[in-house]
């Protein structure tokens, strides 16, 4: 076997010993995403300070990096830049209903976007094999969009957090199909 064979084989066997962190990582996200489904309206607000947050430290990083820059048109751009990020950051913050209807109105608006992309995609494949499950895919997202935006702004207060939710029940679950997967 060659060296990076056996250092591959090392990887899998040390990782193969930790199969039970898998598990217990994967039940602390359905804990977590259960945790969420309880309450969407929180899970939505955690969600905005969490973006908000990000955001804020993007604009932090990015204003320091225009004190960096040469010339004063990149200097001017990565300041306007950093601020923006910063003020949008602060503004979650400030006002985290109104900026998750701003972000699931964005949300809505993705959705249609890329649902219509990836059924026109797919239907120009059509002679390929596999070509409806994309435009089938693309439908679903367009009218997950439409649901969204019909919905808009009433929702706004736990279409994020019900996102949130399950994005963590199903990584719950991979995680638990990975452990699970190892230990055999």
């Amino acid at each position: 076997m060659t060296l990076h064979g056996d250092a591959l084989k090392d990887a899998i066997g040390q990782t193969r010993a930790k199969w039970g962190w898998f598990v217990g990582l994967g039940v602390l996200l359905l804990i977590l995403g259960g945790i969420a489904f309880g309450n969407l309206f929180i899970a939505t607000v955690a969600s905005i300070y969490v973006v908000g947050w990000l955001m804020l430290m993007a604009g932090i990083i990015e204003i320091m990096h225009a004190f960096g820059v040469k010339t004063w048109t990149r200097f001017f751009f990565w300041l306007l830049s950093g601020l923006l990020y910063a003020v949008a950051g602060f503004f979650a913050f400030y006002n985290p209903l109104l900026a998750s209807a701003v972000l699931t109105f964005l949300l809505a608006v993705a959705l249609l976007a890329s649902g219509v992309l990836r059924a026109w995609v797919g239907y120009r494949h059509r002679p390929e094999k596999g070509w409806g499950w994309l435009v089938a895919a693309g439908v679903i997202s367009v009218l997950a969009g439409l649901i969204i935006a019909m919905g808009w702004p009433v929702n706004s207060v736990w279409v994020l957090g019900l996102f949130l939710a399950v994005d963590l029940i199903f990584q719950g679950w991979a995680f638990i199909a990975i452990g699970l997967a190892l230990k055999k």
